[in-house]
């Protein structure tokens, strides 16, 4: 028998494969002592909720508006008096199982069932009860029998195959009655169920974290309904298998769905091949293929920046010694206001003859008194 916990959880966020719909009912009591203290339940159609109940509001919501319609009335009647017939059975079952486990403290007593149909006209049952987040006991829809998942269901086996007015609702239900019910949902509810939401996809590089490879994710989100295939493609040929990691289907807050898919690319790879990632969906006429581009990777960006930091002392210094060395060039270090003579200019003022020296000078006074004499008279 499948595992009621993992049946819960998958019904919540699974759509039907492509060709069948589903109509579930789901039901959670939580049992205080010796009380029912709380009764919550939900209807879905594949995917999609279209009842809520909950026992402190103690009424059934419809969360569709075709319900209120002529047709939609009828499909209200039938849901809620097979939910009422259900909330009165589960009073009776938690009465019976606190009975036979004879425990204190908060426990809580689950139920789904469920109906489904292929396109080729297939039809399921199923309807699994778990005590606790294990299973307790399934209908067999076929045999009309109760089957013990545990010592403690047996008695509640006997007493439920007892009842034969609730044995044979139960039959009649998920034999033809949920069909029905199916159905009509799916002849009015068909825009919100058959609609088709194109994905976005988008490419993510990243460090692998335990290998010198990287890590290219493929982050598929905003498409309906929830079946997609995603696959990392090399070379435009090679789909591959090795080294791909693929995450679940998740649902999105707006009733669309998301799925990753990562591959691990080694540095020798990554030069030699390329890769693209590959979505097909039902909204699309043709698979999309968003090709990776390979940028360099952060841990090889943050040691280029810090050993051009730790350069840079180093160069500012180079620069100051280059700069000062062409100031200094042409210009002779002088403690002294004006710049002493050359050697070479000390040498051959020296070399002068003191005659020389003495006629300049007599010279230089003559032209002196010239300059200081009266002017030249003009007659």
């Amino acid at each position: 028998m499948i595992g009621m916990t993992v049946l819960w959880v998958l019904c919540w966020v699974h759509a039907a494969a492509a060709g069948t719909h589903s109509l579930s009912s789901l039901r959670v009591v939580t049992i205080d002592g010796t009380e029912l203290a709380e009764h919550m339940a939900v209807g879905m159609v594949d995917d999609v909720k279209y009842y809520s109940f909950n026992s402190t509001a103690g009424k059934l919501v419809p969360l569709f508006d075709w319900i209120n319609t002529t047709q939609g009335r009828a499909f209200w009647e039938r849901t809620s008096w097979h939910h009422l017939l259900g909330h009165d059975v589960f009073k009776w079952s938690v009465r019976n199982l606190i009975q036979h486990f004879n425990r204190t403290g908060v426990h809580i007593f689950q139920h789904v069932g469920r109906c489904e149909l292929d396109d080729d006209g297939t039809k399921r049952g199923q309807l699994y009860q778990a005590y606790d987040g294990k299973d307790f006991v399934s209908f067999d829809v076929d045999t009309m029998s109760w089957v013990a998942a545990v010592p403690q269901a047996f008695v509640y086996k006997h007493k439920r195959e007892t009842d034969t007015l609730s044995q044979q609702i139960y039959s009649d239900y998920y034999r033809q009655q949920c069909f029905e019910l199916l159905k009509t949902f799916l002849q009015n509810g068909k825009e919100t169920l058959l609609r088709k939401v194109r994905p976005e996809v988008s490419v993510i590089q990243r460090m692998a974290p335990r290998s010198a490879g990287t890590e290219v994710l493929c982050h598929v989100t905003g498409f309906y309904p929830r079946e997609v295939d995603v696959s990392w493609v090399r070379d435009r040929e090679a789909v591959l298998e090795a080294g791909v990691w693929s995450g679940e289907v998740l649902p999105n807050g707006d009733g669309t769905y998301q799925l990753t898919k990562t591959v691990t690319v080694s540095a020798e790879d990554r030069e030699k091949h390329s890769y693209s990632c590959q979505v097909d969906h039902s909204s699309l006429e043709e698979a999309m293929n968003v090709k990776w581009v390979p940028q360099a990777d952060r841990h090889t960006w943050l040691v280029a920046v810090g050993v051009l930091a730790a350069a840079l002392p180093l160069i500012a210094v180079f620069i100051g010694v280059i700069t000062w060395k062409k100031k200094t060039a042409g210009a002779p270090f002088s403690c002294c206001s004006a710049p002493l003579p050359r050697e070479d200019e000390q040498d051959s003022a020296a070399a002068v003859p003191l005659s020389s020296t003495a006629g300049a000078a007599e010279g230089q006074a003559e032209g002196q008194e010239s300059l200081t004499g009266a002017p030249p008279s003009l007659s």
